[in-house]
């Protein structure tokens, strides 16, 4: 009947699903939204303040346990259990206990905006990996690395889901350097690695004004080396970002231990080996150290 519609146990209208989470639009109308949003365990997540104007978001908690952190409280809820924010001064902090599932209900219509970025995205990050056979489940393999790294640090938790982002799609402005050089089997020329520098600052400048656009700097300065000597900026020590030390280590330890066309994959040990040997020049060394304390642990 026109108006009114009948839906089966998992069902929706559509569903937007990444490594830890999901989220299925149940329904929507009048700039309304009721989605089902699915979170594994232990992952991090936050519910951001929102400078579009007046917002309403409810959750309620349909199965499993997760605690709320905000102003130096933690309150842990369960079945039953629901919290809700109107247009929020300060972040708060997500964390399941058990994999959890929350019914959530927007006054504003967001899931159409998640959904179409993110699709938009990952579909640019697929066709460079199609460009580049090297860069497949690199940029997964950089984000876990960055992770373990950071949380090893003691990153804020909010900071780590902008290092994963930023991880997950450094190389993404690959999509606009030609084919002839990164598919090229062999050493690249002068110029034709500086053709290849460039990817950065078009990363970056893809993803300003998208979801991603926090990720800007991680994207631009991963290859930035403490010294001066990276690029594109020849930014120095602290003139780098924490985030994008972190991925520029976690980035050099997967391209030293995955096989190229020229070269066999160093051993995760004679990676870890030659950062150690250039941190301090290279790299920052107590980034290094973390990873290191990283690998011992079987955390990487």
């Amino acid at each position: 009947m026109e108006g009114f519609k009948v839906c089966k146990s998992n069902e929706a209208i559509e569903t937007v699903v990444q490594k830890n989470s999901s989220l299925s639009l149940l329904a929507h109308g009048d700039g309304v939204e009721i989605s089902v949003y699915e979170l594994k365990s232990g992952v991090v997540t936050f519910l951001d303040t929102f400078a579009g104007g007046d917002l309403l978001e409810f959750y309620y908690v349909i199965e499993g346990r997760i605690s709320c952190n905000f102003s130096d409280e933690e309150v842990h809820l369960g079945h039953g259990d629901y919290f809700y924010a109107h247009n929020l001064k300060a972040p708060v902090e997500l964390k399941p206990q058990t994999d959890v599932k929350l019914l959530h209900i927007s006054s504003r219509p967001l899931f159409k905006h998640i959904s179409k970025n993110i699709s938009v995205m990952k579909s640019i990050l697929s066709q460079v990996e199609i460009k580049d056979s090297y860069t497949h489940g690199h940029g997964k393999r950089v984000r876990d690395v960055s992770l373990a790294i950071a949380r090893k640090l003691g990153v804020p938790p909010e900071k780590q889901e902008n290092i994963a982002m930023g991880a997950l799609f450094h190389d993404i402005g690959k999509i606009e350097i030609e084919d002839s050089i990164l598919k090229k089997p062999s050493r690249l020329t002068k110029e034709e690695f500086e053709r290849i520098k460039l990817h950065p600052v078009f990363g970056c400048q893809m993803v300003k004004n998208s979801f991603l656009e926090d990720t800007h700097d991680i994207i631009r300065h991963h290859h930035e080396r403490v010294n001066g000597s990276g690029y594109p900026d020849g930014l120095k020590g602290d003139e780098i970002s924490l985030e994008a030390r972190i991925v520029a280590v976690a980035d050099s330890f997967d391209a030293m231990t995955s096989r190229r066309p020229y070269r066999d994959a160093m051993s995760c040990k004679g990676a870890l080996e030659e950062l150690k040997s250039q941190a301090g020049t290279q790299y920052d060394p107590e980034i290094v150290n973390a990873l290191e304390s990283c690998i011992r642990e079987g955390l990487v």
